[in-house]
């Protein structure tokens, strides 16, 4: 389990991170989401002790991870997949880890075997693909066979494969009941993999809710709709809490009210309809929607 209470952290006049509280249980995938600037690589470096909080504080299994005796059996950590001696194999790189806590070789033949590093275990890492060297990182963090793991960004560089036996891995991990913390700007596959969300923004937590509650929480589902009698539909659709918009195909897009409800108005004025779908929100729109104000780095979109 990860708790943090007030933590806080400043460079200077800027502050990174901002009076958090939040709890990372076990049993579940915690997604951590923000912009860049937002304060994730700032937490999580935290958590593992690599920056020290200017006020409040973040424990590990109830203790500051400083002080855990062995680190690696408590918490495994992807921060940096490039922090790795290139000169070394993949091997001598987990094999030295392994020493520092007395654990043996055959550990690393199964975190090896497990990460499908086996045909690449033997070479220098300084050749390695990001993909291959976020799997070592992978299996570095799995190393002790920690409690909680913190992943950031574990499927930058990998292929399809490869992402999803990561999305299998971080389930199968939470399943065993342990904690799981995982930050990434994949929407699409963070959907697909956290239960629960912390989002954060300007260095303070926007929201911290399950996955299922962000998405409606932060957006308004919408249906399409496609009748050779648009424009008298959507003369009936208008009202306060409707928001009706017209394609260029002459389809509506409605929100405010539900399919059935716009099929039994349709009926109700003998307009055939053609298509008619629900099309329920996406992470990504609610992400969108939750992080407007918080966004420090911004672009013009393309034209």
């Amino acid at each position: 389990m990860i708790t943090a209470e007030g933590l806080t952290k400043r460079y200077g006049a800027k502050t990174a991170v901002d009076g958090l509280d939040f709890t990372v249980p076990p049993g579940r995938v915690t997604g951590f989401l923000g912009p860049n600037g937002a304060g994730k690589s700032t937490t999580m470096r935290m958590i593992v002790g690599l920056d020290r909080p200017s006020a409040g504080h973040v424990t590990v299994n109830g203790k500051p991870f400083a002080r855990h005796r062995a680190p690696l059996h408590e918490v495994g950590a992807l921060l940096d997949a490039k922090a790795v001696h290139t000169g070394r194999t993949a091997e001598h790189h987990l094999l030295a880890m392994a020493a520092t806590h007395g654990i043996g070789r055959q550990r690393v033949r199964e975190v090896i075997e497990l990460t499908g590093l086996e045909s690449v275990a033997r070479k220098r890492v300084g050749g390695f693909s990001l993909g291959m060297g976020q799997r070592l990182g992978i299996a570095a963090a799995l190393l002790g066979d920690p409690a909680t793991l913190l992943f950031d960004e574990p499927v930058n560089g990998l292929d399809p494969e490869g992402v999803l036996w990561v999305r299998r891995l971080v389930r199968n991990l939470a399943a065993e009941g342990r904690t799981i913390f995982l930050s990434s700007h994949l929407m699409s596959e963070m959907a697909l993999t956290a239960d629960h969300l912390i989002v954060l923004g300007k260095g303070r937590i926007i929201t911290d809710a399950p996955v299922a509650e962000v998405i409606a929480g932060g957006t308004r589902s919408r249906v399409h709709v496609r009748s050779p009698h648009a424009s008298q539909l959507a003369d009936l659709l208008a009202g306060p809490d409707v928001t009706v918009m017209r394609s260029e195909t002459g389809a509506l897009e409605v929100t405010g009210i539900e399919a059935s409800g716009i099929g039994d108005l349709a009926a109700q004025h003998a307009l055939a309809i053609h298509e008619l779908t629900q099309q329920n929100a996406s992470l990504e729109e609610a992400y969108m929607a939750l992080t407007a104000d918080a966004v420090e780095y911004r672009t013009e979109a393309l034209r």
